[in-house]
């Protein structure tokens, strides 16, 4: 049974940072993707970072781009997901989960796996 639970959340102020932390369990980094997705009050769900299990190579969205910096540990199934100069359009429900690099027309789309569940997400929220 796969299993990626989100923890690490919190209240911070606008600027300030925030280190959030997945625990993984039933995957194997080796084998797949893994990302960060977040759904903000009254949004669709949105992807934040996605790892590619290949080489590594990490894609944010655009709106975290230079603020997010995302990292994996393979070997004891986490990952963690640092944010800085945090805003308040950041607050939402962070999830961490099997994603899915999708190309074309030279954007990048980052989805969440096909059969993933989604496990527990932890609440960040940026206050102005």
């Amino acid at each position: 049974d796969v299993q990626l639970q989100a923890y690490g959340g919190g209240l911070v102020q606008t600027g300030g940072l925030l280190r959030l932390s997945c625990a993984a369990s039933g995957i194997s980094f080796d084998d797949y993707a893994i990302g960060w997705f977040r759904q903000a009050p009254g949004k669709e769900r949105e992807g934040v970072s996605c790892m590619s299990s290949s080489d590594g190579s990490t894609y944010y969205a655009d709106s975290v781009k230079g603020r997010f910096t995302m990292s994996a540990d393979s070997v004891e199934s986490t990952a963690a997901l640092q944010m800085n100069s945090l805003k308040p359009e950041d607050t939402a429900v962070y999830y961490c989960a099997a994603c899915r690099i999708l190309m074309t027309s030279g954007k990048v789309y980052l989805q969440p796996a096909l059969w993933y569940n989604w496990g527990r997400g932890t609440q960040v929220t940026v206050s102005s």
